[in-house]
């Protein structure tokens, strides 16, 4: 096995099939500015804008509020409270505990409490702002942190356990038993998704109750489903349509309901299109993020650094509702194992209730802060004992026939770690580099580099079976150009390209013959979200069912036309060979039209083999693993807590690629995020007011261009996906995002260098300079 990596674009009508690095579908869009998104489409006649008036307290009861004074502003036309929703008042995707405008309880500084309505938006947001004004509210005292509300038992939803005992009395009596223990505390900040557009919904009162939204969000069918209830209305009456989105990245999964639902109901009482767009301060204090997890743990170990027993407990920030923390906190456990093999666990899922957003789905929706602290826990292993954490780690990989079942019962069957991970410590220099970091240290009293290498193992597939479904529609026009429409939807990870171009491969033709629609209830129904780097294995099933589905209906008919048998029929480069003739392809299809062959076909797929018991925490939540790995070196200031980083190395599993531009793109977009999460990007609630106070661009720090390393190698490790997935292809969405690991631990690696490696440094995520400067002060106070 081999690292590749593409060399070159095609042009952008070429005949391409799957495999072929192709440009984004919309990229000339995008770069001629003319890729319409929600607030590029042209207003209708009459419409009207919305905007939220927040709450100002972090916890409260809401005693009264005077809406009349609202109506009375310039511009306004109507003003709604919880008492005004026609059907139900709530847009919680699991649980039904989430209002989608307060009803008594103030739960957290920015909740909605009311919906303005207004001719222009300025308006409405003027109006909005006088919330305090007019809101009655008897003050209550709010819980922030995760910890605390852990310390009162207050939960979101029941805890979540796993555990798995190879031993008499499990993990505690391993950890008791081994020849080293270690013990410690984690801390990890949550993640702003930070897409370029906001949350937007547009609502088009419709004839006969019905209601059209254009609606930026991975979840189409959920829209439906909770804009319908809130109108007390059925899901035919609502149709919700999605072209692309600006980013979503999980934050608009779940959490574009509640605008969804405010648009609608404001269009179906005025009886007139009204947008509801949100400001970036007003997205920041109304939605959740990426959860912040707090860790405690108990690791026992062998003199080589395997883990013998682990003992953890996991408590997530979720907020004030439940919004999908429990699937989050479930996926963080099924990858704390992230590669290794751990005999005896024994893991504590706490979702802690707090007067904060509701934290939602986000890039790796858990998986991320499950493996993280095993990362850490590995790192301290290894300077316990003096060791290399590299080695620390392959002394812990999964292996292949034995030590290779997962702590839920799941076996590794198609790990590929070894060779991966020789493959890129040699084409890295790791050991080399290595050498050469010890060496600037000894003579660097201020400047310090650290070095550090960290694998992934990432489970695909939703953790909820009946989500592993997906539908497409394929037509074939008289002219042989082809339309598909799928479930999936498109936020510039180019779900789009990879199924346009499934479809090409299977009929044969140009990529320039397809054209992938807008996402639309109306043609798909009953979508799942396009989140858990699920979106090209469901929908490339989907679509190239249908495709095949066709085929075998031109090839029936060339066959009956021109003599042969179906299956001898080929079908390449744009043209169709039936024995000895040749012929165009929208010739065929033309012909097969005026036989009255049908040119259209939908299809669908469900992933198969999946099984889990959530009590038990047991089963198959997977159809497979992705794989990846990254070595990251960074140069720290000591004096400043400031860093660089220098070097990005990374080699990612994604079995037969469908796309490798797009791939490539994916893995470079996620690294760089993962980094971000854990380096800059620092979420900060007021202690007493519980105000989010960094919630916007000008506090809160996403990284730039210039935080890219001035070398970064990111290659495609040369396999195939053991599983029957499209075209034996792997997901590539969330994954690489946790190769990031490799620059916090980087970063961990050079703070100890400033004790000579003697102290184990209590840095905790994100790695701002000023956490970087209080770790470094701990290490030089304990040397």
């Amino acid at each position: 096995m081999t690292a590749t990596a593409p060399r070159h674009l095609e042009p952008p009508h070429a005949s391409a099939g799957v495999g072929t690095p192709r440009p984004h579908e919309s990229a000339h869009l995008h770069v001629a500015g003319t890729a319409t998104y929600i607030d590029d489409i042209p207003e209708l006649a009459g419409t009207l804008h919305a905007a939220l008036g927040l709450s100002p307290v972090a916890h409260g009861r809401l005693r009264s509020m005077d809406l009349a004074k609202i109506r009375a502003l310039p511009g306004v036309v109507d003003v709604f409270c919880a008492a005004d929703i026609p059907g139900h008042n709530d847009c919680g995707p699991i649980l039904h505990d989430d209002p989608i405008l307060a009803d008594g309880e103030l739960r957290h500084v920015g909740q909605p409490v009311f919906a303005v309505v207004a001719r222009t938006r300025g308006d409405a947001r003027r109006a909005a702002a006088r919330a305090r004004e007019v809101l009655d509210i008897e003050p209550l005292e709010p819980v922030l942190t995760q910890r605390e509300a852990h310390a009162r038992g207050q939960y979101v939803i029941p805890a979540i356990h796993l555990a798995r005992d190879t031993v008499e009395g499990g993990a505690r009596a391993a950890i008791a038993a081994a020849p080293h223990r270690l013990a410690g505390a984690l801390e990890v900040g949550g993640q702003e998704q930070f897409y370029l557009e906001g949350q937007i919904s547009y609502a088009v009162p419709a004839e006969d109750d019905g209601m059209k939204l254009h609606c930026s969000t991975q979840h189409p069918s959920e829209m439906q489903h909770l804009v319908a209830h809130a109108l007390g209305l059925k899901s035919h009456h609502v149709h919700v349509e999605c072209r692309r989105m600006g980013g979503g990245f999980g934050g608009k999964e779940s959490q574009s309901g509640l605008f969804a639902c405010v648009a609608a109901i404001a269009a179906r009482r005025t009886g007139r299109p009204v947008k509801l767009r949100l400001d970036r301060d007003d997205d920041f204090l109304i939605t959740g993020r990426r959860h912040c997890f707090s860790y405690d743990y108990e690791v026992g170990f062998d003199d080589a650094g395997r883990v013998l027993g682990l003992a953890m407990t996991l408590i997530s920030r979720a907020g004030h509702s439940a919004d999908l923390s429990g699937p989050v906190m479930t996926r963080a456990l099924c990858h704390v194992d992230n590669a290794y093999w751990l005999p005896d666990v024994e893991l504590h899922g706490f979702s802690a209730k707090t007067n904060t957003q509701s934290n939602t789905a986000f890039r790796g929706f858990g998986g991320p802060q499950g493996a993280i602290v095993t990362e850490v826990i590995l790192d301290s292993i290894a300077r316990r004992l003096q060791l290399d954490a590299l080695d620390v780690r392959r002394a812990n990989y999964y292996g292949i026939g034995e030590r290779d079942t997962t702590p839920y019962g799941q076996p590794v069957r198609d790990n590929i770690l070894d060779p991966l991970t020789d493959a890129l410590v040699a084409s890295s220099g790791y050991r080399a580099r290595r050498e050469a970091a010890a060496a600037f240290n000894a003579r660097s009293p201020w400047i310090k580099r650290g070095l550090a290498f960290t694998p992934v193992k990432f489970g695909i597939s939703f953790n909820v079976r009946h989500l592993n479904q997906a539908g497409a529609l394929v037509h074939v026009y008289v002219d042989g150009s082809i339309l598909v429409n799928h479930g999936g939807t498109e936020m510039g990870q180019g779900i789009n390209t990879k199924v346009a171009q499934v479809v090409a491969h299977e009929l044969g033709v140009a990529y320039g013959r397809v054209r992938a629609t807008a996402t639309d209830t109306q043609k798909i129904a009953n979508t799942s979200a396009t989140a858990a780097s699920t979106g090209a294995d469901l929908n490339g099933k989907a679509a190239q069912a249908a495709a095949l589905t066709i085929r075998k209906r031109l090839a029936d008919f060339a066959a009956r036309t021109f003599g042969g048998v179906a299956a001898d029929v080929v079908f390449e480069n744009d043209t169709v060979r039936v024995q000895d003739t040749v012929l165009p392809f929208p010739d065929l299809v033309r012909r097969a039209y005026e036989d009255r062959v049908q040119l259209w076909s939908d299809g669908f797929y469900a992933t198969p083999g999946l099984r889990w018991d959530p009590k038990a925490t047991k089963g198959r939540p997977f159809y497979y693993f992705s794989y990846g790995a990254a070595v990251s070196e960074v140069a720290v200031d000591t004096l400043t807590g400031e860093w660089r980083l220098l070097r990005a190395d990374v080699l990612h599993d994604v079995g037969r690629s469908l796309n490798p531009a797009i791939d490539v793109g994916q893995i470079e977009g996620a690294f760089i995020q993962g980094m971000g999460w854990l380096t800059t990007e620092e979420l900060v609630w007021h202690p007493k007011t519980g105000l989010l106070t960094t919630h916007a661009p000008s506090t809160y720090k996403i990284p730039t261009a210039n935080d890219c390393p001035p070398v970064f190698n990111v290659a495609l490790f040369d396999n195939e996906n053991v599983e029957d997935s499209i075209h034996r292809s792997k997901a590539v969405g969330e994954p690489p995002l946790l190769l990031a690991f490799s620059v916090f631990l980087a970063i961990r690696d050079a703070v100890s260098a400033a004790a000579g490696h003697r102290i184990d440094p209590p840095l905790r995520a994100p790695a701002t300079p000023e956490a970087i400067l209080a770790a470094i002060d701990a290490v030089r106070a304990r040397d």
